[in-house]
């Protein structure tokens, strides 16, 4: 496989998929996509998702695993999504720590899943079992939340015991680490420091939205700003390099503004990790 330690990518979505594959000096160093939206398609889009898997490395962030969830797994998921992510050659398959399915009601959101001891061994199963199905690691995201649910021990205890545990990787959602800082007033670095940087394997990065003077909205459809770049660089003092994503959900801009958002990124791990700068 190439090697996207360092490198950052951008996320796929059906609006970018001629820009990415015609615009001349417009090339992330890979893309990122949820495979749900593209298993089991045919026509244009699969047409379109064969050209992009010829053109660039590609990444897989699902939505549906719902890790925290009470329910069974769903092994007809994990059977499709295992063909989808061996078939097109996916560097990385990451989920989020949290869940979206209860009573077999899909819930359209990512719900904060109690920070409590008898979650962690739920999750911890549950991730093993994915991996072995899987035959290969998954890596889970710190998420966004606006309130803790029935918490007996800290978020950074939480995250670092199911990696741990469950022996998966971590991929630091570092805009999320930013928002949750904001609104439940913890210090975002001294929570970077706390969890187990040798298990991150990838970054993301990506917009936020002041609602009022005391809360901020994860919505991926703004620029970075500049406090969420430099916690990115806190960050990644601590760790060896890793592949990072832009992610950019909607209200997406001009192909220079992107261009100019991954060439800060790629600059930054220039900076720390010793790697060749980007275009400024």
């Amino acid at each position: 496989m190439i090697d996207l330690n360092g490198k950052v990518g951008l996320g796929f979505r059906r609006d970018l998929s001629e820009d990415l594959l015609t615009t001349n000096g417009f090339k992330p160093s890979f893309v990122e996509l949820a495979p749900e939206n593209w298993m089991n398609i045919g026509g244009y889009w699969k047409k379109t998702l064969d050209k992009i898997v010829l053109q660039y490395p590609v990444i897989c962030h699902g939505l549906s695993l719902s890790i925290g969830s009470p329910d069974k797994l769903d092994f007809a998921f994990l059977k499709d999504l295992k063909l989808f992510l061996d078939q097109n050659n996916v560097h990385i398959y990451s989920e989020h720590l949290s869940y979206s399915k209860a009573k077999n009601a899909h819930l359209y959101d990512l719900l904060p899943i109690p920070f409590r001891q008898d979650a962690i061994k739920h999750i911890v199963e549950r991730i093993t079992i994915v991996q072995d199905f899987l035959e290969r690691k998954i890596a889970l995201e710190n998420v966004s939340y606006y309130t803790p649910v029935a918490a007996e021990i800290d978020e950074a205890t939480f995250i670092s015991e199911i990696v741990n545990q469950a022996n998966c990787n971590l991929l630091l959602d570092v805009n999320n680490v930013y928002v949750n800082a904001f609104n439940q007033q913890y210090n975002a670095k001294e929570f970077i420091k706390n969890l187990p940087l040798n298990r991150v394997k990838y970054i993301h990065m990506a917009g936020h939205e002041k609602i009022e003077d005391d809360l901020i909205i994860d919505t991926h459809g703004q620029d970075i700003i500049d406090p969420v770049f430099e916690l990115f660089d806190f960050a990644i003092k601590h760790l060896d390099p890793v592949p990072v994503l832009l992610e950019r959900d909607f209200n997406i801009p001009q192909l220079n503004t992107l261009q100019k958002e991954i060439n800060a990124l790629e600059n930054i791990c220039a900076k720390n990790w010793n790697l060749k700068h980007a275009a400024i």
